[in-house]
């Protein structure tokens, strides 16, 4: 996608050789990228985006004419965006669409697609999945970078597994299947995580009581939801994205004002506790978005490590920080919870996924809380990753943690939780929350 230069080989499209110097160069050879954290203006409308970078245009482009062109698009492979809206307004699936759009409007005959499905509910992967598939009948050319092997096995003709930068095998999906190919990715035999039937306390370590919550757009997002949970549980929480699992988070988190309802840890009343002692002293949340939410792009792997307790001894004496305790403690949680950094000043927006959420489990985790909040814990993470991450969370249960665990991923919590929840919209009003058993 030219965003990277080669060190050594060659790149040839239609066995012609090339050199990408930039993003730009790639796309007039043909090649268009759309990235796992899409590079969309939020405030602006989805046509605007659309318009925007674009180079065939006059100083005052013909909107008529490009709009024409847009839906025109659209129709024809399958990827229906409200030209109209703001891309704020959108959900995940529809900004994806319009990213896609964005580079097929621009004549990319090559797409790359890292991660595409990581944020994308079932049935909008599906619709992905025919767009995929349109777009291969019009002579368009895909590479889809995924964790997920059924979409391989699935979407892909041929899949090449990539161990350490290296090309470890290319096979034909008709000959290979989703257990040989996580052999291949982890270059032994996965050993599958199994969950011990220990029973729970009967302590009620986090309990929730009528919780009610307005969502970004001001709409209800939470209406009287209660729940408990006991020492030692993981309660999963079930639910297509959008039904108000990021809601309940952040209102557990103090992060969401409640209109209505109270939260407890143990005996204590947290519901009105300053952000600051809600994080710090009780509860530890590892939030769906790793990047941006869970920890600060450009601030290194050390920094990331103690964000919740840099003004505790031994991090700062006398209001200044001390860089030698600091950089000794993030050299052991590195090797104890084994992320793969070449520094602890290595910026965390360089690592991969897993390693960015196995630094920020083990921040949360070694804040020694009483309760975890967990939301979508291995989203766009490959097996070996997730499997690293489910076995964090069945020993914080084996320690005797209050585990919410909030995932798309049924097979997550069938093999993780205890008790599940589910969470939907009521048919008659939008943004509504019912809890199912």
């Amino acid at each position: 996608a030219g965003a990277y230069q080669p060190d050594s080989g060659r790149i040839l499209i239609k066995g012609r050789e090339v050199n990408l110097h930039s993003p730009a160069d790639a796309l007039k050879q043909g090649i268009g990228m759309v990235y796992q954290h899409f590079m969309l203006v939020e405030t602006m409308t989805v046509e605007e985006n659309l318009l925007l970078g674009l180079h065939t245009v006059d100083l005052i482009p013909n909107r008529k004419k490009l709009r024409t062109e847009f839906e025109s698009l659209s129709k024809q492979y399958g990827l229906d965006v409200p030209l109209d809206a703001r891309v704020w307004q959108l959900s995940v699936g529809e900004k994806q669409r319009v990213e896609i759009l964005r580079l097929l409007h621009r004549g990319a005959d090559i797409l790359i697609l890292d991660e595409p499905t990581a944020v994308l509910t079932p049935q909008e992967a599906e619709q992905l999945g025919h767009a995929l598939r349109q777009m291969m009948s019009l002579g368009k050319s895909v590479v889809l970078i995924t964790h997920k092997l059924d979409e391989v096995m699935q979407f892909a003709d041929r899949v090449t597994v990539l161990r350490s930068g290296e090309n470890v095998v290319t096979v034909d999906t008709a000959t290979t299947s989703p257990t040989q190919l996580a052999r291949y990715m982890l270059g032994h035999e996965m050993a599958r995580v199994q969950r011990a039937h220990e029973q729970t306390g009967d302590e009620i370590i986090l309990r929730a009581q009528g919780l009610s919550a307005l969502g970004d757009r001001g709409l209800r997002a939470l209406s009287d939801l209660s729940f408990e949970i006991h020492k030692g549980e993981i309660l999963g929480i079930a639910g297509v994205a959008g039904n108000g699992q990021r809601e309940l988070a952040e209102v557990l988190a103090g992060l969401r004002p409640l209109q209505n309802g109270r939260v407890w840890i143990r005996d204590k009343d947290i519901t009105r506790n300053s952000l600051d002692r809600t994080v710090s002293q009780y509860l530890g949340y590892v939030p769906e978005d790793r990047l941006h939410m869970g920890s600060v792009p450009g601030l290194a792997v050390s920094d990331n490590l103690i964000l919740k307790s840099y003004r505790q001894k031994p991090f700062s004496r006398s209001s200044l920080l001390n860089f030698s305790a600091i950089k000794k403690f993030a050299s052991r949680m590195v090797k104890h919870f084994n992320v793969v950094t070449s520094s602890v000043d290595t910026p965390i927006e360089k690592l991969s996924g897993g390693n960015i959420q196995k630094v920020i489990l083990a921040r949360e985790i070694s804040i020694a809380p009483e309760a975890i909040i967990v939301s979508q814990p291995t989203r766009g993470l490959d097996v070996g990753a997730a499997e690293a991450v489910h076995r964090l969370l069945l020993e914080e249960r084996k320690q005797g943690k209050a585990i919410l665990l909030i995932s798309e991923d049924l097979d997550e919590l069938l093999l993780l939780s205890d008790r599940s929840r589910s969470l939907r919209q009521h048919p008659r009003d939008h943004g509504f929350i019912r809890p199912d058993r």
